[in-house]
């Protein structure tokens, strides 16, 4: 892909499309009968007056993808960074940063946040929703601390299911193909007097890659189960309840990657799987006090429970007390120690930078030539726990026929278990109070402002703001400028690690002890900032009602500055606000209903990112985007074809062709849908890091769906 200048590129394209006399049924269509989105400011607007850029997937949309992973949907999101970390858990980041520790973005299903809060990350594989009860799912492409708080740095990723309403009958969907694919779905919806529920159930599995660099096997399949409940009441003409229950239980097989720090030692280990259990429940009240004027409050848990347990091997030296508190005094020097200790064991310690830490390593020395270089085993248990409770309140009212407001607050309490991470257990508390204004200034001209403020036990208090203005040429077409600032709140893990292993069940006492702590230990720095966004968006979205198209263009120069870049690791891990990152270029989408039976979608992005530590390069792709060409054949045939592409995304090429070709039968008053997808990468490269790699450079599966 080739890119010009930004800047020369949209006035371009706006000329272009603009230009032209508008027909005066474009010029005078009723707003309400445009398509709505809710997630950029929680009031309901047309794409042309949204204060930033929005990607709708929609129910056809993620149907004809043929995709089984949310993240794979989010390739057809323009900026949108997709990679993977292993075959079970996939990296996604909107313009970039690190590859491996994506913590910039919000996640939600139906407004509930699962972004964990202890290590700050979203287990795409483990998000307990089925494909198959997704209605849609909405993009915001832009900073919007405004509206979701800390963490709605980059983008927000709001995933919206099916109402339990449109869910009434039987389905039935399995899957299978070739890499371990087996995936299966089941659900029943109903409705009464009043109110509709839906059950489904559904389970997936696959093998992930094929082999490392080196062609040994990798360790990194999957499998899952979820089950969810989703039920809508309505208690009398102005109030409702909403209340959903999500459940997931499945084990990710992770490499075994630990490797000895002592000379002579040799790894013993072959299993460090994790066994994952979420679950999440929520409730919802509804009341409509007039039609100018509503208001919900919604209550929230949600548990994320992570097992994992290992067998690790090495020197006995590795528990000694002596080197212990060496490292506690001079890490680097006690590293340096560790490493080379079968070069010093002959000869004096290295020279170090006190007495006391040479008299130290004197010591660890002689406890070296005497049992410190024998062999000992056990079994760390890396496990974590992290609980979410939150409670929200919005409003939304029309004050007057020009102006909207939507306010409202939230409290939430995080709380991380690890005796790993944490050496027990860790939490904050959270306030926050936001506010959106919609005033409409003229026919043409709608303002928008808004800000948040949050106070965290752990991280302090912020203020975020938000202004736009939008230009509607007409309610279909809309011009936008955009200004924002936005904050991430280090995690817990960055902020206050307290990470070391214990090793029990000892294959023999160490030191008098049948468990033992290892030397290495890592504190976080407890008073670090939050990271801080400035944002400057220009752009254009247009939908032009007699070709069906819908168009979105976007300017973008972006600024984070305080990032906190370093890997979260067990050694000599030094967080700081030292870093920075700057993004700029432009990005376009285009929905083209060419036809009654042909649909084009294509989506290019141009990100120029600049980053002063280098892990913040790793996952901007220059140029990427995607095209889909999906058809309607007639007699129940349909088809679609997609290209994804990205130049560099960690040093790789990405480019796949995904085809599915489906046939819909009737038998009676049931609906059965065969289908069948293939994937075809175009190049010889891996996925993200050198060690994800496929034997075979395509995949197909195919799928059977009952609907009755």
């Amino acid at each position: 892909m080739s890119a010009g200048p930004p800047s020369i590129r949209l006035p371009l394209l706006l000329g272009l499309l603009l230009g032209h006399p508008a027909q005066a049924e474009d010029l005078f269509v009723d707003e309400t009968s445009l398509p709505q989105v809710l997630t950029a400011t929680r009031l309901k607007q047309s794409p042309a007056a949204v204060p930033g850029s929005m990607t709708v997937l929609d129910n056809e949309l993620i149907r004809a993808s043929g995709a089984r992973e949310i993240s794979e949907l989010l390739r057809l999101v323009p900026g949108m960074m997709v990679g993977a970390i292993s075959g079970n858990q996939a990296t996604v980041n909107y313009h970039g940063t690190n590859a491996s520790e994506a913590r910039r973005m919000q996640v939600l299903i139906d407004g509930r946040s699962v972004y964990r809060p202890g290590l700050a990350t979203v287990d795409w594989s483990d998000i307990p929703v089925a494909m198959e009860d997704i209605e849609r799912i909405e993009v915001f492409r832009g900073p919007n601390t405004v509206s979701y708080g800390a963490n709605a740095l980059m983008a927000v990723v709001n995933i919206i299911t099916r109402s339990p309403a449109n869910s009434h009958g039987t389905r039935f969907k399995v899957t299978r193909g070739q890499r371990g694919i087996s995936d299966w779905y089941a659900s029943q919806g109903t409705g009464w007097d009043g109110g509709d529920l839906r059950l489904s159930m559904s389970g997936q599995e696959d093998d992930g890659f094929d082999r490392r660099l080196d062609g040994s096997d990798y360790r990194d399949s999957k499998r899952l189960n979820r089950i969810g409940l989703s039920v809508n009441q309505m208690l009398d003409e102005r109030q409702s309840l909403d209340w959903q229950f999500n459940a997931k239980e499945g084990s990710n097989q992770q490499p075994y990657t630990y490797r000895p720090v002592f000379y002579g030692v040799s790894q013993q280990g072959n299993n460090s799987d994790v066994v994952a259990k979420d679950y999440a429940g929520s409730l919802r009240w509804n009341l409509d006090i007039d039609p100018r004027h509503s208001l919900y409050i919604q209550g929230s848990a949600q548990h994320w429970d992570r097992q994992k347990t290992w067998r690790a091997c090495d020197a006995a030296i590795s528990f000694s007390p002596e080197l212990t508190r060496l490292w506690q005094l001079n890490p680097n020097y006690a590293e340096r120690l560790a490493r080379g200790i079968k070069d010093f064991s002959e000869d004096k310690a290295p020279p170090a930078s006190t007495e006391a830490e040479q008299a130290i390593a004197e010591q660890v020395l002689s406890q070296w030539r005497k049992e410190g270089k024998s062999t000992v085993c056990g079994l760390i248990d890396q496990s974590s726990r992290e609980t979410r409770y939150d409670l929200e309140l919005q409003d939304t009212l029309s004050l007057a026929d020009n102006l909207r407001l939507v306010s409202g607050m939230n409290y939430r309490y995080d709380r991380a278990d690890s005796q790993t991470y944490f050496n027990g257990t860790l939490d904050d508390s959270t306030w926050r109070l936001f506010g959106q204004l919609e005033w409409r200034a003229s026919e043409h001209w709608l303002i928008q402002g808004g800000a948040m403020y949050e106070d965290s036990q752990l991280t302090g208090h912020s203020l975020t703001p938000r202004i736009a203005a939008n230009y509607l040429i007409n309610p279909r077409h809309g011009l936008r400028a955009v200004y924002s600032e936005a904050v991430r709140s280090p995690d817990m893990f960055e902020n206050n690690v307290n990470w070391s292993y214990r090793v029990t069940g000892l294959d023999r006492p160490v030191y008098g002890q049948n468990s033992a702590q290892y030397f290495v230990k890592t504190r976080g720095p407890g008073n670090l900032d939050q990271e801080r966004m400035r944002s400057r968006e220009l752009g254009y979205n247009g939908y032009f009602v007699d070709q069906a198209l819908n168009l979105d263009i976007k300017l973008f120069y972006d600024e984070i500055s305080r990032m906190i870049s370093e890997p979260l690791r067990n050694n000599q891990y030094i967080a700081s606000n030292s870093n920075s990152a700057r993004f700029s270029g432009t990005e376009s989408q285009l929905d083209w209903q060419l036809d009654r039976n042909d649909r084009l979608r294509l989506t290019y992005a141009y990100v120029h990112a600049q980053a002063s530590n280098r892990l913040d390069r790793r996952l901007s792709a220059t140029n990427s985007g995607s095209a889909g060409w999906l058809r309607n054949w007639g007699q129940g045939w349909s088809s679609s074809l997609f290209y994804y592409g990205s130049d560099a995304l960690n040093g790789y090429r990405f480019q796949r062709i995904d085809t599915r070709i489906a046939k819909r039968l009737a038998l009676g008053r049931a609906n059965l849908e065969l289908a069948g997808t293939l994937q075809q990468r175009l190049d010889h490269q891996p996925t993200t890091f050198a060690d994800n790699r496929y034997d075979s450079r395509h995949v197909a599966y195919v799928s059977a769906e009952l609907e009755f």
